[in-house]
C-alpha cells in the first residue's frame, strides 16, 4: 500500500513525526541566550481613503472615514547593557580634588596646635635675641616654653605627614610626643639631639609632600615658597630642644634620613622603579649623583684638600658674606629648589615627577638645620636661605623653560593651550595622596 504523500488528506507521516520531535539542545541554547535588540519598523500608516464623489443619481452626500490614528514606534530595550568604566584617574593613581581629607575640625585643631608652637617658639626667639633690650610690652619667656613649643610643633607636624602618606596619624603623633616629652624630661645630649634630627626630618619630608602639582612656572615658585615656609617652622623646633652636636655630622645624618623617607614615599606614589621611564631613570641618576658629589666633595676638600685651595674657598666665602651678610647654599641652590620647583611642574602632567620632588629635602634639610649650629646667627641663617631660595628659584624656572623648549608645544599659543587643557589631577594640599 503506497503511502500517502502530502497531496492526499492524511498529509505526510515523515513531516508529522518532525513536528512532533523536540527541539535539540543547540536550538533551546540559541533561545534561551539573550540576543540583540531588534528594532521593528513602525508600520507605514494606512493611505487616507478619499471621501467618494458624490453621486447625482442618488442623490445623497458620501459618508466621510476618519482618518487613522499615528502608530508610536516600539520603545527598544537594549539587550545588553555594558559595564561603567573605571575613571582615567583611578588608573593614574591619583584622585581628584574632591577626594576624602581629614574632617575640617580636626584639621583646624592639629593646625592651632602647630599655630601654638610656632608663636612660643617665636616668643622664645625674641627673648633670646632681644634680651634687656625687649620692649615693654612683651614680657620675658619662660624656660620651658622653647621645649614645650617645639614638642607641639613635632607632634603636629607628624600627624601631619602621616595623614598625608596614608599612615597611621595618632599612632605618629604619639611617638613624636612621648619622644619630645622624654627629651625635654630626662635631658642630656643623647634625647635632645635624637629629638632634633627626627623634627628636621619630619618637618623636611612633609615640607615636600605638601606641595601641590603646579601648571605654570609661577605657580611652581609658589609651591617652592610653601615648602619653605615649613622647613622655616621646622628650623625653629629644631633648635629649641638645644642639641649637642657637630653641625656637619647632623646635617649629613638629616638629609639622609629625610632621603631615604622621601624616596620610600615616593616609592608608592610613583608606582615604583617600572613607571620611571628612560628620562625618569636619567633624572633619579643625576639628582643622585649630584647629591653624593656635592656632599663627598664638601667632605674630601675639608680633610684631604690642598690648604691653598681651601684657603682660597674660605676665604671667598667669608668676603662674600662680609659684602651681603651671608653666602648661599650649593646643595639648596643647585640640587633641592630646583628639584621642587621642576618637579613640581612635571607632576601636573605625569607622576614620575614625586621622583624629582623627592631631591627636594635637599632644600629642605639645609634650610630646617640652619639654626642649629652655634655659629650663626638668626639673621645670617635668614640672609643665607634668602639668597639659597632666590638663585634655585632662578635656576628652576630655567630648567622649566628648557624642558618645555624641549619636549613641551611649540609656541606661545600651543603652551596656552596646554595649560588650559586638562591635567593629572591630585588631591587636595591637606588630603590623603
Amino acid at each position: 500500500m503506497p503511502s500517502p504523500t502530502s497531496d492526499s488528506a492524511r498529509g505526510s507521516s515523515r513531516g508529522k513525526r518532525a513536528a512532533e520531535r523536540p527541539p535539540s539542545r543547540l536550538r533551546r541554547r540559541r533561545r534561551s541566550e539573550p540576543g540583540p535588540a531588534r528594532v521593528t519598523e513602525p508600520a507605514a500608516p494606512a493611505a487616507t481613503p478619499q471621501p467618494a464623489a458624490p453621486d447625482p443619481a442618488a442623490g445623497r452626500e458620501p459618508t466621510q472615514v476618519a482618518p487613522p490614528a499615528p502608530v508610536a514606534p516600539p520603545a527598544v530595550e537594549p539587550a545588553h547593557r555594558p559595564a561603567d568604566r573605571p575613571s582615567d584617574s583611578a588608573s593614574d593613581g591619583a584622585s581628584d580634588g574632591a577626594s576624602d581629607g581629614p574632617r575640617r575640625s580636626v584639621l583646624v585643631a592639629w593646625f592651632g596646635v602647630l599655630l601654638l608652637g610656632a608663636l612660643a617658639l617665636a616668643w622664645s626667639a625674641l627673648t633670646g635675641v632681644l634680651g634687656d633690650r625687649a620692649p615693654t610690652g612683651l614680657p620675658p619667656a619662660p624656660e620651658w616654653l622653647d621645649g614645650a613649643g617645639s614638642v607641639a610643633v613635632v607632634t603636629a607636624l607628624s600627624w601631619l605627614l602621616a595623614t598625608r602618606t596614608a599612615g597611621r596619624a595618632l599612632v605618629s603623633a604619639g611617638l613624636a610626643l612621648v619622644l619630645g616629652a622624654a627629651s625635654l624630661l630626662v635631658g642630656g645630649r643623647v634625647l635632645p639631639t635624637g629629638a632634633a634630627v627626627m623634627t628636621c626630618v619630619v618637618g623636611s619630608v612633609y615640607a615636600v609632600m605638601v606641595t601641590v602639582p603646579a601648571v605654570t612656572g609661577l605657580k611652581a615658585v609658589r609651591e617652592a615658597l610653601v615648602a619653605s615656609l615649613v622647613a622655616a617652622v621646622t628650623a625653629f623646633a629644631a633648635v629649641g630642644f638645644e642639641p649637642t652636636v657637630a653641625t656637619e655630622r647632623f646635617e649629613i645624618v638629616a638629609l639622609l634620613l629625610a632621603l631615604v623617607l622621601a624616596l620610600a614615599i615616593v616609592w608608592r606614589l610613583g608606582a615604583g622603579l617600572h613607571g620611571l621611564g628612560r628620562r625618569g631613570i636619567v633624572v633619579v641618576a643625576v639628582g643622585l649623583g649630584v647629591l653624593l658629589a656635592t656632599l663627598a666633595y664638601a667632605e674630601l676638600l675639608r680633610r684631604y684638600g690642598a690648604q691653598a685651595f681651601v684657603s682660597s674657598v674660605l676665604d671667598f666665602a667669608d668676603w662674600t658674606s662680609e659684602r651681603i651678610g651671608a653666602f648661599p647654599r650649593p646643595l639648596v641652590v643647585l640640587l633641592g629648589i630646583p628639584a621642587l620647583v621642576w618637579g613640581t611642574h612635571v607632576r601636573a602632567r605625569r607622576r614620575q615627577g614625586w621622583w624629582v620632588c623627592a631631591f627636594g629635602v635637599a632644600a629642605t634639610v639645609p634650610l630646617a638645620t640652619g639654626l642649629v649650629s652655634p655659629e650663626s646667627s638668626y639673621a645670617q641663617a635668614g640672609l643665607r636661605a634668602a639668597y639659597s631660595l632666590v638663585l634655585g628659584l632662578v635656576i628652576g624656572y630655567v630648567v622649566i623653560r628648557a624642558d618645555l623648549a624641549l619636549t613641551g608645544p611649540k609656541g606661545r599659543r600651543g603652551r596656552r593651550a596646554e595649560e588650559a587643557g586638562p591635567h593629572r589631577p591630585e588631591p587636595r594640599r591637606f588630603a590623603e595622596l
